[in-house]
């Protein structure tokens, strides 16, 4: 059984991502939005800097989404498909709810871009355990809206990037499992220095 919450151990071993083009409503609701944003938010982070955000796009702003997003392609990609734009907007009005997450690290402080871009990716997996621990899914998606200097610029302040959009809702289809690692390669157990 996929995403089973009657512990908190079989939800994190069953824990699976939803597909956002499959999402359906219900979505979860304001007040589930902001607990689910606030247990997020309880992630670590070395040196309390908070180096993340939470842009929420509202339902009403799905289509101004689209367009940015279009916007986008024809600044970055005038030569594009018809299609690349189709899908743009597609993408925009995936799943009833929508929150980006921006890393904001703090620059030239003793903690490491690279430890605060950590927490960041450690509030995205508190999202989704979260969302899932009340019974929706989450997905979490990259691609080019993430690298575009355009909607970077439309969604982050300076010196922020976007770490994802994560899309939550309703499954409207039962989840598949995935493949998933054999645990022998992925662990080792270390036996000293080897000189």
């Amino acid at each position: 059984m996929l995403n089973d919450r009657s512990s908190t151990l079989a939800l994190l071993a069953t824990r699976r991502s939803g597909k956002p083009r499959e999402m359906v409503a219900p979505g979860p609701s304001e007040a589930e939005l902001d607990q689910i944003l606030a247990i997020a938010a309880r992630t670590p982070d070395h040196g309390k800097l908070f180096p993340w955000r939470f842009v929420i796009v509202g339902e009403d702003q799905r289509a101004a989404l689209g367009e940015m997003l279009v916007r986008a392609l024809e600044v970055e990609d005038p030569d594009g498909r018809m299609a690349k734009r189709d899908q743009a907007i597609e993408f925009a009005h995936q799943a009833p709810s929508l929150v980006v997450l921006v890393s904001a690290p703090i620059a030239d402080h003793k903690i490491p871009p690279w430890e605060q871009e950590l927490s960041a990716g450690a509030a995205a997996m508190n999202l989704l355990t979260a969302t899932t621990a009340l019974g929706y899914v989450g997905g979490w998606i990259t691609g080019w809206p993430t690298y575009s200097e355009f909607v970077r610029h439309n969604l982050c302040a300076p010196g922020e990037r976007i770490a994802g959009f994560l899309f939550l809702g309703s499954p409207g289809r039962p989840l598949e499992e995935r493949p998933r690692p054999e645990m022998s390669q992925l662990v080792r157990h270390w036996v000293g220095p080897t000189n």
